[in-house]
């Protein structure tokens, strides 16, 4: 999609998801707004909107958002079919309006993904991301004074590759890109930056274990390598950590024995 270099204020049609729960029928509503400035962000248009809607008497546009920086993840939502919109390597509060021209129509839609029931027009419930985290994304390192930096070394290369898997934020958009619904690229990413560090090594087998059976347990899809994932990632994650998550869980399976494992809760 082009983008805008007038800098004058455009109208922009909004056709917006609108349901009350995830028990009710949902339908598309149709908004006209002008005045939007080109050096607004997506969220900013959205505020702009509630507003009118607001002073019309119509029930303003239930999203979600909170740093408003490309960090929390919160703010998802599809628009004109993609994950967080046209914009590449970037959350939906990192979208302006100039990426956009004057008379466009913009659909915007909830995450889809039976794991992630709607809670309200585009706000949805994440909370099977923090269900997956919860049986075996930690280190299991006791809590205390923080150790120093250089007791335990890593390999650059290590180092380099964990961090890239843990700027994964959590927002979902990878199961929403995905035909099958699949979180494999989420749930890599948080077995994968874990298990190239030392920290991560005594819950490594059991980690993989609970962590993918957990993920099948919430409902998502198979991962079958489309790549969709990827592209929509405002991380830029690669799907290399699903093959690593793979490697690691096939390891798991031959080798885990319940009793070998320590640190925190069996």
């Amino acid at each position: 999609m082009s983008k805008s270099t007038d800098k004058k204020p455009m109208n922009i049609t909004f056709k917006l998801w609108r349901q009350k729960d995830a028990k009710s029928e949902g339908a598309f509503e149709t908004h006209a707004l002008g005045g939007v400035s080109p050096d607004m962000s997506f969220l900013e248009a959205m505020d702009l909107l509630n507003d009118d809607l607001t002073k019309k008497g119509i029930a303003p546009i239930e999203f979600e958002s909170d740093c408003r920086e490309g960090i929390c993840g919160t703010c998802s939502c599809v628009i004109n079919g993609q994950a967080h919109g046209p914009e590449r390597g970037a959350a939906t509060c990192q979208l302006y309006m100039r990426n956009f021209k004057d008379g466009d129509t913009l659909v915007v839609e909830p995450w889809r993904a039976a794991a992630f029931p709607v809670i309200k027009d585009l706000v949805v419930d994440r909370g099977a991301f923090d269900r997956i985290i919860q049986v075996g994304g930690y280190t299991g390192a006791k809590t205390g004074p923080h150790a120093d930096a250089n007791a335990m070394l890593v390999a650059k290369p290590d180092a380099d590759q964990a961090m890239d898997a843990a700027a994964c934020i959590g927002c979902g958009a990878c199961v929403a890109a995905c035909p099958n619904s699949s979180a494999s690229l989420f749930v890599s990413a948080k077995i994968s930056h874990l298990a190239m560090l030392p920290q991560g090594h005594p819950l490594r087998e059991r980690r993989v274990l609970r962590m993918v059976d957990q993920m099948d347990q919430e409902g998502f899809g198979h991962c079958t390598n489309i790549g969709e994932c990827q592209s929509a990632c405002p991380k830029d994650i690669k799907i290399d950590f699903i093959a690593q998550m793979r490697r690691e869980y096939v390891k798991a399976v031959m080798n885990y024995r319940p009793e070998s494992a320590s640190g925190g809760t069996g």
